[in-house]
């Protein structure tokens, strides 16, 4: 397996479609939501250690696709080897260069590793010890509502009827779906900030994403987050923490940050620049039914008439919510 294996591919240039960025978001929140068995190889593994470590690796897996983008000319028509040789000479003339953030892209970026990444873990780990996973996952599962009132507020527009619709029967759909459950002391607000963590990490990427790119502001997000997991790691687990993986923890890793970081972070943020984040907010709600499925295939869980029913409820939210467009505004980034 080559170098360039290792890291994932850039969206082909039909991905750009609605359509096709849609199913590349979808595809991403799938590789998340079913990603549960993998992350139970960690239980043994101090958490904020784990979480630099795949970050890390999600951070150079996506700046080194980002800086080979585009060299090689491929497999293409002659028409596109010659476009793709004048880049190649182009970048050749500006050596390795990579997407520059300014100021507010920043702040955004240290807002998602902050609140969508690293702060997201430590709610809903804290939110567990208050509260029923059931309860904590309801509350995850609001995300699209939030972000599907916020993101169109936050643009000047007015939020989408059918967008809103979709969302609240995604939230149903994986409140039914999670169970749901009771709480003690501040598990209710620790979910509640576990939830404005999961709309942090859409709502705070899309200035970066139209002025960065998705692939670019994937990969300074997880570089971020990788430094600030890597310090809370120092603090509250110790120095200890440090040590080398076992085999089975170190391909855990390694998936983690090639597949469940890298990858469906870049196709999350591709379909977010592309269709818009109210839009694109109904698929989180695929990531508990993913989550399920998987449980469902390895025999860990049965399906029951609840589950199902919330997944259909889940379904009908995302056709609903993604099947109204919207005018796309110039200078959207995309990978």
């Amino acid at each position: 397996m080559t170098a360039g294996a290792l890291v994932p591919p850039a969206a082909p240039r039909s991905a750009r479609s609605p359509g096709a960025a849609v199913g590349l978001g979808l595809a991403g929140i799938v590789l998340v939501g079913g990603s549960v068995p993998i992350t139970g190889l960690l239980d043994d593994y101090p958490l904020f250690a784990a979480q630099s470590l795949r970050y890390l690796i999600g951070a150079l897996c996506l700046l080194g696709r980002l800086l080979l983008r585009g060299r090689s000319p491929g497999d293409r028509g002659p028409a596109d080897r010659r476009q793709a040789d004048r880049g190649a000479e182009d970048r050749a003339r500006r050596g390795w260069r990579l997407p520059v953030p300014g100021a507010r892209d920043l702040l955004a970026l240290a807002a998602v590793a902050a609140f969508g990444m690293v702060g997201f873990s430590i709610f809903v780990l804290l939110a567990q010890r208050h509260a029923d996973p059931g309860l904590v996952a309801a509350m995850v599962g609001s995300a699209p509502l939030l972000i599907g009132i916020l993101a169109p507020l936050i643009a000047g527009r007015r939020p989408g009827r059918a967008v809103i619709l979709g969302a609240a029967l995604v939230v149903v759909g994986a409140a039914v779906l999670s169970g749901g459950g009771s709480w003690q002391g501040p598990g209710l607000l620790l979910a509640g900030l576990a939830l404005a963590g999961e709309a942090a990490f859409t709502l705070f990427a899309v200035g970066p994403l139209r002025r960065l790119g998705a692939m670019a502001t994937a990969a300074y997000a997880c570089a971020v987050a990788a430094i600030g997991a890597g310090l809370v790691s120092v603090v509250a687990e110790g120095p200890a923490a440090w040590r080398l993986p076992y085999p089975a923890e170190a391909v855990a890793l390694l998936v983690l940050g090639v597949l469940v970081t890298a990858v469906a972070f870049g196709w999350w943020f591709h379909c977010v620049s592309t269709v818009g984040a109210d839009r694109a907010s109904v698929l989180i709600g695929a990531m508990p039914v993913a989550g399920l499925g998987v449980a469902v295939l390895l025999g860990a869980q049965e399906l029951a008439a609840s589950a199902l029913l919330g997944a259909v409820l889940v379904a009908l939210g995302c056709v609903l919510g993604l099947g109204v467009r919207r005018p796309r505004r110039g200078g959207d980034g995309a990978c």
